[in-house]
């Protein structure tokens, strides 16, 4: 049996897929593991994210929210903005320059959501951090 982890700045959180987003969640795990960084939001309030430009994950919206809660993690598929994946560490409201966007929320985080509330300064003041999704034996 195997686990989600995603380890951002060194803090390792325990996940879950959500089950409402199964194309999401297929598509992303084929990527997978994936490394990344995070970096902090412009227009969406508390949140980090990862730009990923022109992926294509082949996607449109399933259980998306433009209202993610902290330790909600979302994949924007693209469309009017560049494709990224947000992660909510306070209150959000997703958008980009171009306005409101909505993104399809396909894992949460369930351990050390408490850590959320200092990892969101620490990559506003201190500057892009590593970010890595895997799936490890329980």
């Amino acid at each position: 049996m195997t686990k989600l982890k995603v380890t951002i700045a060194g803090i390792e959180f325990d996940a879950r897929f959500e089950d409402a987003a199964p194309k999401t969640v297929a598509a992303f795990r084929a990527k997978m593991p994936f490394k990344g960084k995070v970096v902090h939001v412009r227009w969406s309030g508390e949140g980090v994210w990862i730009p990923l430009g022109e992926t294509d994950f082949g996607l449109g919206y399933e259980n998306h929210t433009s209202y993610p809660v902290p330790g909600q993690i979302i994949l924007y598929p693209g469309g009017i903005s560049e494709t990224e994946i947000l992660l909510a560490y306070g209150g959000v409201h997703f958008a980009s320059k171009l306005g409101q966007l909505a993104g399809n929320h396909f894992i949460t985080l369930t351990s050390n959501t408490d850590k959320l509330a200092d990892l969101g300064p620490r990559v506003l003041y201190e500057g892009a951090q590593e970010i890595l999704f895997e799936e490890v034996d329980a």
